[in-house]
């Protein structure tokens, strides 16, 4: 009974204060603060007594009142399309590099490739006085940003262009990359070269399929419509599409993999079929190296370094018109693009 009538404080929710500091060390307000934020005028023995306050009490500096009142947050806000995707590891982990360089705490959260998802994370992260964002964009109108922007939030998009806004942006050269893939299985021989890509809504999808189509325009070969498919990237979908491209009277010799997803599953589609396919996949993919996979590289890391180092130089003050900056892409050639066809057509 005693027991249960014993009154608990609570677990949660009551962080010490700098009074409760003063308090305890029996100084001003005035003086904790002097001490907290390393100011002089202090005593060597004020000093030592406001620490032992702050340690005994487990007190911590509250740097979001304090940098407010400086106009600065010290954070900025990156939204991704899937936290899931590793694609974006290395994207995330240099733009966080960036930020910690320039004293910033980078917060992140995704879109799961929703539109209406994105604006509300990203309006959630203006509301939290974020100073920038980096956004990968799900959505096809950030017009929502614009009283953002004008109010001072710095906004540089990355892999996808901003909708209906003028805004910095950091890409990949899909196209070129795209057209140099489906090039390369052309020089082995190919003249039937399927296209799977992602949504059709989305700017890269366009601009992969863009370099199919040039590609195959550049050596004067016809694209049948039932050799190129755009559509989710789920495993079921791109088993299907591939399995119809392979299957078909006419069937394709090669595929074209519109990113690391697709080519996950096409890998795995082609493996156990008796006469080996082409491949060549859009990004790279884990264990590539040792599966012999050709790929169209892109530098993620470099997209989320040359993003947020833009957003910086913007928090700094320079005010020069939206930039376009388009990083160049890789052809690793290990095996599985260098496959000849079956015959010549």
């Amino acid at each position: 009974m005693a027991e249960n009538a014993r009154h608990h404080e609570p677990r949660y929710g009551n962080r010490p204060t700098m009074k409760d500091v003063a308090a305890r060390a029996g100084v001003g307000l005035k003086t904790v603060s002097r001490v907290v934020n390393g100011e002089p005028g202090v005593t060597p023995d004020t000093e030592r007594r406001v620490q032992e306050a702050i340690e005994a009490l487990g007190f911590r500096r509250n740097d979001s009142a304090r940098v407010l009142r400086k106009g600065r947050t010290a954070s900025i806000g990156l939204v991704l399309e899937d936290l899931a995707d590793p694609f974006y590891g290395p994207l995330s982990r240099a733009v966080e590099e960036v930020a910690r360089e320039h004293g910033a705490l980078l917060i992140n959260g995704s879109s799961a490739e929703d539109a209406d998802r994105e604006q509300e994370l990203v309006l959630a992260f203006c509301a939290r006085r974020v100073d920038g964002l980096i956004v990968i964009p799900a959505g096809s109108d950030h017009r929502y940003l614009e009283p953002e922007i004008k109010a001072g939030v710095a906004t540089v998009f990355v892999d996808r262009p901003a909708g209906r806004i003028d805004a910095d942006v950091v890409l990949s050269d899909s196209f070129g990359g795209a057209r140099a893939g489906v090039a390369h299985l052309i020089a082995q021989g190919h003249r039937r070269i399927g296209f799977i890509g992602d949504q059709p809504r989305i700017h890269t999808a366009t601009e992969r399929l863009r370099g199919y189509h040039a590609a195959m325009a550049d050596a004067d070969l016809p694209v049948d419509a039932s050799w190129v498919s755009l559509g989710s990237t789920s495993p079921e979908r791109v088993r299907a599409a591939a399995e119809s491209m392979l299957a078909a009277p006419d069937a394709v010799t090669a595929l074209f993999a519109g990113n690391n997803r697709v080519t996950v599953t096409a890998v795995r589609v082609l493996a156990g079929r008796e006469h080996p396919v082409a491949l060549v996949g859009f990004d790279d993919i884990e264990l590539a190296d040792l599966l012999g996979i050709t790929v169209i590289s892109q530098d993620a890391a470099a997209l989320g370094r040359t993003a947020a180092e833009l957003l910086f130089q913007r928090l700094d003050g320079a005010n020069e018109t939206p930039t376009r900056v388009e990083l160049p892409t890789v052809l690793i050639q290990r095996g599985s693009g260098e496959i000849p066809p079956p015959s010549l057509d």
